[in-house]
């Protein structure tokens, strides 16, 4: 590319800005958004080319560096048809939310930090560009140190906005959520170091030099239940609720993204590399994921408040990727990291949904609700939209995603035992309670009489608008041109 280490400055740019904007934002106040978003902007039009580039030749960009020359450290990213729609998405995904924050952390700051607001943009966009860096770093590392420390940026940039800046009891729940997501890391971290004492290498397709010795299967066990610590699935779950439902609406899209990421790196670290031994775990997993599916739809149908209800979703709606992942087949596993993109785009915008009507109400219970689509009738169409992207509705991306995905999963039941065909056949059940716990919410709010003490009720500001109108429109070309993803995908999983 004419434009050198592309890679580097995605990730290092918002990281070295968020400093002074860090020190400087009591000064800076309300203008530190803007330059967060600048610089967000700069790093996602970089992933666009570097992904334009890759289309054009399915060659992989590499970018090597010295970490340290005593010990022969090196640390390298990776743009490949797998690690680059993540990193886009992420990037995406960062600018929409950077500009819906603008008005929406201006009322926050002011409710919570009246005599010191100027500071409090500072923390707040620190913490907002270290946890979007975070997540592009996750994607493109190729180096398991590089990994665990992008990890660990992303989890405590979303434990100190959630301690500054939730709702309810947010300290508590900030540090229920610190608790949880450092036992996931530790027993992921213990699994990359097995895997460095046997290799003698940080690079993550090292890993593969394990097939076929013991220690692959003691590898794999604590990478797999780190990442479903992390991800929330059924037994682990517990503190996914709180987290999501308490913080700052459009943050808890991003920490609903962090723990979909676990994903991506069962792809990455394991299915790729150690396929015979993941395969192992195949049919566990797929139980495993498919009680959460019905659990999580279940519990999400229990909710009044709006915050909670897409929280829980989050619960089920992981699960989808992970039993695709799961099936060990090639349709699956994309369609899986497939559904996992199409997945963030529908529920950010149904969680910043949920804080435009906090923002423009006060109001989080749906039984105080109703009629609102007469007065917030462009947020009444997103939240249809956002919907149908969970529900698996076409046009939107959710219904290729869920095809492709299902039809690895029915690939590997009809091939395997009668248990495979029939979690297969529950699976598609489950994507019935999505339908009901998507669509249900959209009458309780937006339909119905209009309360007499709401009726004075503005529509929510286009700047919070529109970055979820983009996330939707995203969504509908990769409904209607599934390709543009698919061929980034088949070209890193179909030929590991």
């Amino acid at each position: 590319m004419l434009i050198p280490k592309p890679l580097l400055q995605s990730i290092l740019l918002p990281v070295l800005i968020a400093i002074p904007i860090g020190i400087f934002g009591k000064r800076l106040g309300k203008k530190s958004g803007w330059i967060a978003l600048a610089i967000l902007l700069y790093s996602t039009i970089l992933l666009l080319l570097v992904g334009l580039e890759f289309i054009e030749t399915l060659t992989p960009l590499c970018e090597d560096y010295l970490w340290s020359g005593l010990i022969k450290l090196t640390f390298s990213f990776i743009a490949d048809g797998l690690s680059i729609p993540i990193a886009i998405t992420m990037a995406l995904m960062g600018v929409s939310i950077t500009i819906y924050s603008i008005p929406y952390m201006e009322k926050r700051i002011r409710e919570l930090y009246p005599e010191d607001q100027g500071g409090m943009y500072g923390i707040y966009y620190l913490n907002h560009m270290f946890l979007i860096a975070g997540l592009i770093g996750i994607a493109l590392s190729t180096n398991t140190i590089l990994l665990y420390l992008f990890l660990e940026l992303a989890m405590i940039a979303a434990y100190l906005l959630m301690d500054f800046f939730g709702y309810g009891d947010r300290h508590r729940i900030a540090i229920m959520y610190f608790i949880w997501s450092h036992v996931g890391a530790g027993l992921l971290l213990i699994g990359l170091v097995l895997a460095y004492i046997k290799t003698g290498s940080f690079s993550i397709s090292a890993i593969s030099d394990l097939s076929g010795k013991p220690i692959a299967l003691l590898v794999t066990f604590f990478i797999i239940i780190g990442l479903l610590i992390k991800m929330g699935v059924f037994g682990f779950h517990v503190w996914l609720p709180h987290v999501h439902g308490e913080h700052l609406a459009h943050i808890a899209g991003i920490i609903a993204t962090l723990a979909g990421m676990s994903n991506y790196l069962l792809v990455r670290l394991l299915a790729i590399n150690l396929p015979d031994v993941f395969r192992m775990f195949s049919m566990p997993l797929m139980i495993w994921a498919l009680v959460t599916m019905v659990y999580g739809a279940f519990l999400t149908l229990a909710q009044d408040d709006t915050k909670r209800l897409y929280a829980c979703s989050t619960i089920s709606q992981n699960a989808y990727s992970l039993l695709g992942i799961a099936s060990c087949t090639v349709l699956g596993i994309v369609g899986g990291i497939f559904y996992f993109i199409s997945h963030v785009l529908g529920k950010m915008i149904l969680l910043c949904i949920a804080g435009i009507i906090l923002h423009q109400t006060g109001l989080r219970d749906m039984n105080k609700m109703g009629g609102f689509a007469r007065v917030m009738p462009l947020t009444a169409a997103l939240t249809v939209m956002g919907s149908m992207i969970l529900s698996a509705i076409p046009p939107l991306s959710g219904f290729q995603a869920e095809w492709v995905m299902f039809l690895g999963i029915f690939r590997q039941g009809f091939h395997g035992s009668t248990i495979g065909l029939l979690i297969a056949l529950i699976g598609i059940f489950a994507t019935f309670l999505t339908l009901i716990y998507t669509f249900w919410p959209i009458k309780r709010i937006f339909f119905g009489p209009l309360p007499d003490e709401l009726r004075n009720v503005e529509r929510a500001p286009y700047i919070m608008t529109i970055p979820l109108l983009i996330l939707a429109i995203i969504s509908l070309i990769l409904g209607i041109y599934p390709d543009i993803l698919m061929r980034f995908l088949n070209s890193a999983i179909s030929t590991s």
